[in-house]
């Protein structure tokens, strides 16, 4: 049961580390350290989906259920059910390479006009 209930941890983190990539310059908008890591992101995502890469934390998840298959627990809770059809959502490759690279071309735009121009790094 244990593995179960870590592989659902993964899959709220990978929610909710998604969540941040789309969300997350309006929080890095204010600090600087915020836009570093959810740039970071950003960039991984879309050499991830240009290169086929999975994410560590699919990787992660994978293992765990694995794991727990093995062990013969229950295979999964309810929310995490849910949680998993936002995370592994069922789209084609190509929509969701277009959508990161659309979601990197919002983000460098509020991030240019929160530091760019203006020269307010210091916010």
């Amino acid at each position: 049961m244990r593995y179960g209930i870590l592989a659902d941890i993964v899959v709220f983190a990978h929610l909710l580390w998604i969540l941040f990539l789309i969300a997350g310059a309006y929080w890095g908008k204010k600090h600087r350290q915020v836009m570093l890591v959810q740039g970071a992101g950003l960039v991984f995502a879309a050499a991830s989906q240009m290169f086929g890469w999975y994410c560590p934390l699919t990787y992660l998840e994978v293992w765990l259920r694995k794991k727990q298959a093995a062990a013969q627990d229950y295979p999964g809770s309810f929310l995490a059910h849910y949680a998993e059809k936002l995370v592994y959502i069922d789209i084609s490759p190509a929509s969701i390479f277009v959508l990161t690279l659309a979601l990197v071309g919002v983000n460098v735009w509020i991030y240019r006009r929160a530091f760019g121009k203006t020269g307010n790094s210091e916010r």
